[in-house]
């Protein structure tokens, strides 16, 4: 019987790297294309924030309270960081990174015509917040007004965010402005 000779060990090297290489590439690939794909980055690019009328947003007050919401908020399991305003920025605005849209704070707008002697406010830290869907069955942001300060204070989130950013803003707006008694009219 002849003597069966094996390959030298450079050949079978040469040989079977490729094929455990090839084995690794098909199972990466495999494997992303069934993973669950993660949830979408929030925009990070200067947010465009058209003007309003926001007549106090230039006043002492939204001053004070924007030198105060500087930082990063709390939403759902993370941190929603401050985005920059695409110039030119109206005063009294404040805006955070969020999916699937920014959470934006104005400051010193006007009395809101929702407000009236039997809307339903709620009571975040200390501070009365008048609470404003978009209108439609399955809202994507809720609106929120702070309606007992000298200034309206309005924080607009997604409905994914959470309490975290209304209940950081609610502190500072504790902090920051004077409470007034609630005009309804």
């Amino acid at each position: 019987m002849p003597a069966t000779t094996r390959p030298p060990l450079p050949v079978v090297v040469a040989i079977s790297l490729p094929l455990l290489l090839a084995l690794v590439v098909a199972g990466i690939g495999i494997t992303a294309r069934f993973a669950e794909p993660g949830p979408p980055a929030p925009d990070t690019t200067p947010l465009a924030t058209p003007p309003v009328d926001a007549p106090a947003a230039a006043g002492p007050e939204c001053a004070a309270l924007l030198a105060n919401l500087d930082g990063d908020l709390p939403a759902g399991g993370g941190t929603l960081p401050v985005r920059a305003l695409a110039a030119p920025a109206p005063d009294g605005v404040r805006a955070w990174a969020a999916v699937p849209r920014p959470v934006v704070l104005r400051c010193g707008l006007p009395r809101p015509q929702e407000l009236t002697p039997t809307s339903a406010l709620l009571e975040i830290d200390g501070v009365r917040w008048l609470e404003l869907d978009d209108g439609v069955p399955e809202p994507v942001v809720v609106t929120y007004v702070a309606v007992d300060r000298p200034v309206y204070v309005v924080l607009t989130t997604p409905v994914d965010a959470g309490s975290g950013p209304l209940q950081v803003v609610s502190g500072v707006v504790r902090d920051t402005l004077p409470a007034v008694p609630v005009a309804v009219r």
